[in-house]
């Protein structure tokens, strides 16, 4: 047991103890980070990349033909508007939809239904294509909003082309 002495009018001076600075060993540490980023990146494994059937123009500057009764051709144009047909340009009326609306997924939904009735009835290939022609009036958030269109309505072949001087003329 501590014992306490106490001596008789005597200053008595306070003696204190020399406190050492604190050193933490962080080799242990590192050591275990290394390891567990070693683990980490033996045992995850990279994307895998994915590839698409890709349809390219032949030398003489025509793409493989594609089935008028399964086209719908979407023109993107400015003020949040759409315009829609099937098949060939000229050959039928357009159609005018809001973007951002229930208005283009319903016109998707019925050209999928009727490409679905043309591919049974005619014993061809199933599937609705889509050609998206944005104009320089639209902007980029517009065809965003079609290409979520693709992915909500399920549409597995779809693209964007150039728009055309005809097409242009029809959008106004």
């Amino acid at each position: 047991m501590a014992e306490l002495q106490h001596t008789g009018g005597a200053k008595t001076k306070k003696i204190r103890s020399r406190k050492l600075n604190a050193k933490v060993d962080l080799t242990a540490m590192v050591d275990l980070a290394f390891l567990l980023i070693t683990f980490f990146m033996l045992t995850t494994t990279l994307s895998k990349p994915k590839s698409m059937a890709l349809l390219m123009p032949d030398k003489d500057g025509q793409a493989g033909k594609v089935d008028e009764n399964r086209t719908l051709t979407i023109l993107i144009g400015a003020d949040d508007k759409a315009r829609c047909y099937m098949g060939i340009a000229g050959n039928q009326k357009l159609r005018e939809v809001a973007i951002g609306t229930r208005e283009l997924r319903n016109e998707i939904k019925q050209a999928k239904q009727k490409a679905h009735a043309y591919s049974i009835a005619n014993n061809k290939p199933d599937g609705l294509i889509v050609i998206i022609k944005p104009d320089k009036t639209s902007n980029y958030g517009n065809l965003v909003d079609v290409l979520d269109e693709m992915e909500i309505n399920d549409v597995a072949t779809y693209a964007i082309a150039d728009i055309e001087k005809k097409e242009i003329a029809m959008l106004r």
